[in-house]
């Protein structure tokens, strides 16, 4: 990978031909990507491109020759692979953020309720997670139930969503009476009134390491290096956490 830097690509941006590259972005990651996408394009005048599922889907088109130039995961196993298989640029792989899980419910029969409490007997209801085996938020969900004791109790009201987008469109649509989401998606506020929500703490599940890699068709792309950089610099640190999630140090 070239050491471009992403100062050096600013000072040529205006004087070069604006070039297009598509990232490969985990569903949970998508408002956050439209956040760097519009300051990065602002500041070089090239444009990105986003595909968005899940992280298991983008994992399969990419070993299937999918020609994205860099990969946001919504896990750290991925990306890994990629390397070590040699699909993802050795030594570009990092964090750029660390996800959480909340329960949230927009069911108006649950308005003021305990949410972490409908748990113990959901009744008729259903809870919404994601896809253990596709999508990271949802197998955080399952360790979590899992820790908690609640698995068994909860298996046959469960409704899936392909990715953790789908996840909270069951559950603001009422597909579901709860879903266990993103913490930065029930931070948007872009969502109507939760009726009862609770933070899952941290400690009841694997943490939710997201990694990003440089993927090899753009081994020697300046744009797709830069906007990996502006991912780590002060600007992108500061867009990620506004979105509700950790940034390492």
């Amino acid at each position: 990978m070239r050491t471009t830097s992403f100062a050096l690509l600013l000072i040529f941006s205006l004087s070069v031909r604006a070039e297009t590259i598509t990232v490969a972005v985990a569903s949970n990651f998508a408002g956050p990507m439209a956040d760097l996408v519009e300051q990065f394009e602002q500041k070089t005048g090239h444009q990105v491109r986003s595909a968005a599922a899940s992280t298991g889907m983008l994992f399969a088109a990419v070993t299937n020759g999918a020609k994205y130039s860099a990969l946001l995961a919504a896990d750290e196993q991925r990306p890994r692979l990629l390397e070590e298989r040699g699909l993802g640029v050795a030594g570009s792989r990092f964090t750029f953020a660390i996800g959480r899980l909340e329960l949230w419910s927009a069911d108006p029969g649950l308005a003021g309720a305990d949410c972490r409490a409908q748990l113990e007997d959901l009744g008729p209801r259903r809870l919404a997670i994601a896809n253990p085996v596709t999508a990271p938020y949802g197998a955080a969900a399952k360790s979590f139930l899992q820790a908690a004791g609640l698995w068994e109790g909860v298996e046959s009201r469960l409704v899936y969503g392909q990715n953790i987008a789908q996840t909270l469109q069951f559950v603001v649509t009422r597909n579901a009476s709860l879903g266990l989401i993103a913490v930065a998606q029930a931070d948007s506020g872009r969502l109507p009134e939760a009726a009862c929500r609770w933070r899952v703490p941290a400690s009841m599940h694997e943490p939710i390491i997201q990694q990003a890699i440089l993927l090899h068709p753009a081994a020697d792309n300046d744009v797709a290096v830069a906007f990996l950089e502006f991912l780590r610099s002060g600007d992108g640190k500061g867009i990620i956490r506004s979105h509700g999630y950790e940034v390492p140090d």
